[in-house]
């Protein structure tokens, strides 16, 4: 019996509404989901990597992805940062099985072909031959067989890679703005204190999105507005790069006239009354950054977000795995200097994030069942104008979709729909 049909196209057409329409063709089509590799993840985009604190010592290294291609961040002896393509330039195979480790050299297991700290091929096992027979060539040169190289760049402690060589530089990829927010999250020497994974049966455009959604914290995340932290009409401010690609939401701490009861009359869900932790110590904020910023969430395309919430300081990776499908992991820091007590308290507040946090749970779960509501119609799309057409930046708390729209804005430039 032959296999079913499709009708649909490998590629689209985008609505004629723009950015206020994303076809659901863009999260189902495994066509399209191999060009946003190419033209996004192997383009002239900017992937984060890790933080430099996860490979401190020479030798040091992580493996990772860009897009969906397995990667190597490594450091040299000379304490210089390198990326590269985790494949054996012999038959293809992972060189790096482990997620991080430290090495005098990256061997493959298959042909044991031994790989520098930057790629370079060191060593080839019966390169001439065994008793005069076999071998390669003469002219076979170990310095035309290295693993494919990254460019590699960072801003404070986030390491960044692009395979393109002719991509902006990172500086001007993400802008003076969103250089500066992780200048500020990262003030000062880090470590890092914890992982977490993920995983989503959902397309990872979902989870940025959601990302850049800057007005359902309040209204899915109840223990937002529950507890005080985060409630519609709080002081703050959504910023979006000219491009579209990059935001940065910021939330001051609330007046005492911002009260959960002014919530629940604006809202459709209720906030359970009188809910109360046995542990209060969660919610304390400790002020640490000499403003009056509570929250941050920065967005930065394609597959990085930085979060301050409270005093938890994480940055998540957004790694594509099929077009249904995404992982997503969470690396938690503290300040070097900081004291055995802030440390605790940092501990402490994980509890309000993560795959199973307070807060962050709900995000999976809106994932898939976005992914699982519209599997079928593919030649529908979502409704994105709360807030009107535009995708700028505001100077308030609204319930606006501008960093949304501007997502696909960019998007849409790098894969030419």
């Amino acid at each position: 019996m032959n296999a079913p049909q499709t009708d649909m196209p490998p590629l689209l057409e985008w609505p004629t509404e723009g950015e206020t329409r994303a076809p659901y063709q863009v999260y189902l089509d495994p066509d399209i989901y191999q060009r946003e590799q190419e033209n996004i993840f192997r383009g002239r985009a900017w992937s984060f990597l890790g933080l430099d604190v996860e490979v401190p010592n020479p030798g040091d290294f992580k493996s990772t992805f860009v897009g969906d291609t397995p990667v190597v961040l490594s450091r040299d002896s000379d304490g210089k940062i390198h990326a590269f393509v985790n494949r054996c330039a012999h038959r293809g195979a992972l060189v790096c099985r482990q997620l991080n480790g430290n090495t005098d050299v990256h061997t493959c297991v298959y042909h044991q072909w031994a790989f520098d700290h930057s790629g370079e091929l060191v060593g080839v096992p019966f390169r001439r031959g065994l008793a005069g027979k076999g071998g390669y060539p003469k002219d076979f040169d170990m310095k035309e067989h290295g693993l494919q190289k990254l460019r590699v760049d960072q801003v404070q402690q986030m390491v960044f890679a692009t395979f393109d060589e002719n991509a902006p530089s990172l500086a001007d990829f993400l802008g003076e703005e969103m250089c500066g927010n992780i200048r500020r999250v990262m003030n000062r020497p880090i470590k890092v204190i914890g992982h977490a994974r993920q995983f989503f049966n959902g397309n990872w455009k979902l989870y940025s999105e959601n990302a850049r959604d800057s007005y359902h914290g309040g209204l899915l995340h109840l223990f937002y507005p529950t507890f005080g932290i985060y409630r519609q009409g709080q002081t703050g401010s959504v910023h979006v790069d000219d491009s579209g690609m990059h935001m940065l939401l910021q939330v001051h701490e609330p007046a005492e006239s911002q009260s959960i009861e002014a919530y629940q009359e604006a809202s459709s869900r209720k906030a359970e009354e009188g809910a109360s932790l046995a542990d209060p110590r969660l919610l304390e904020y400790r002020s640490e950054m000499g403003d009056s910023t509570l929250l941050t969430i920065q967005s930065l395309f394609p597959s990085v977000v930085v979060q301050q919430i409270s005093n938890t300081l994480a940055v998540r990776q957004i790694l594509p795995k099929a077009f249904d499908q995404t992982e997503l992991v969470w690396t938690y820091y503290t300040f070097a200097d900081d004291d055995q007590s802030m440390i605790d308290h940092r501990l402490l507040q994980i509890n309000m994030v993560g795959p199973a946090g307070f807060i962050s749970m709900e995000d999976g779960e809106a994932v898939e069942i976005c992914q699982q509501g519209f599997h079928r119609d593919a030649d529908k799309s979502s409704f994105i104008e709360m807030g009107g057409t535009d995708t700028g930046s505001l100077d308030y708390m609204g319930v606006d979709e501008n960093p949304i729209r501007g997502f696909w804005k960019g998007y849409r430039s790098l894969m030419g729909f």
